[in-house]
């Protein structure tokens, strides 16, 4: 699989170092994806071989063991299996926590599973939407795509943090890369498949307008931007647990629903 990063800004210590943060929790019998000359130690649960799966990408402070087994549970009541994508230096994972290297992960995560891309529901919290994004991107048919107190503008977020001064990084070749890597403008204009994207409307760390341009942009005919009155962005799912999962659920009957018409 081509590696995605070997030239990139972005996977500077100075810039991913200022978004990634490795966590040492991890998971027992992993199921371990080999890529890029690293090993992903992620998490699989099957209920349904011929079935859809959620594919799901984490937030930044974050790791699968925060939600295995609880949120597996949640998706194998509703029917459908779960792929839970570790990232990189997270968890039992190899390699190195990079932005950009980590773009094709989780392709292939699927690869490995043999799961194809129209059985997939991307999922990703917060960070962990620029690998949805990316998924969906990157097979436009996937059965549905689910954001969670997602970005839109990522080249804002990268220069909201990183101290690029103090390395010499200069902040148009920033955006220059954020561009070719992250442009999630042009990524939700080639999707047309089922959206749901899922915010507070106080998260306190990714505004809600990021929310709303991520939906604006995606040429999807079925999407719904669900806003959240309780809670911030870390505690989105407790505060709104019976509304949240509501919605997930209504969302994978919508999906079943689609591709049964088709």
């Amino acid at each position: 699989m081509q590696h995605d990063s070997q030239q990139s800004i972005l996977d500077h210590p100075a810039i991913s170092g200022s978004y990634l943060f490795p966590q040492p929790r991890f998971i027992d019998d992993p199921f371990n994806v080999e890529v890029d000359g690293v090993e992903l130690a992620c998490h699989r649960k099957v209920v349904d071989p011929n079935g859809y799966t959620v594919v799901y990408f984490h937030g930044n402070g974050e790791a699968v063991s925060d939600y295995v087994p609880d949120l597996a549970d949640v998706f194998a009541s509703l029917g459908v299996n779960s792929l839970f994508v570790e990232y990189r230096a997270y968890g039992d994972s190899t390699g190195k926590a990079q932005l950009v290297a980590m773009l094709g992960d989780g392709a292939a995560a699927i690869a490995k599973a043999g799961i194809v891309p129209e059985k997939v529901i991307a999922f990703g919290r917060s960070i962990g939407s620029l690998y949805s994004i990316e998924l969906a991107h990157r097979y436009p048919k996937i059965a549905g795509l689910i954001i969670e107190s997602g970005i839109a503008d990522v080249g804002e977020r990268f220069l909201k943090y990183a101290d690029l001064l103090a390395v010499g990084i200069d902040e148009a070749e920033v955006l220059a890369e954020v561009k070719r890597h992250f442009d999630h403008q042009t990524k939700l204009s080639d999707y047309h498949g089922p959206l749901l994207i899922l915010h507070t409307e106080r998260d306190g760390l990714i505004d809600i307008w990021h929310a709303e341009r991520n939906l604006e942009w995606a040429a999807s005919s079925q999407k719904r931007l669900l806003r959240f009155a309780m809670g911030d962005h870390n505690s989105i799912m407790a505060w709104n647990q019976d509304e949240y999962f509501k919605a997930v659920a209504a969302f994978v009957r919508s999906v079943r629903e689609r591709q049964s018409d088709s």
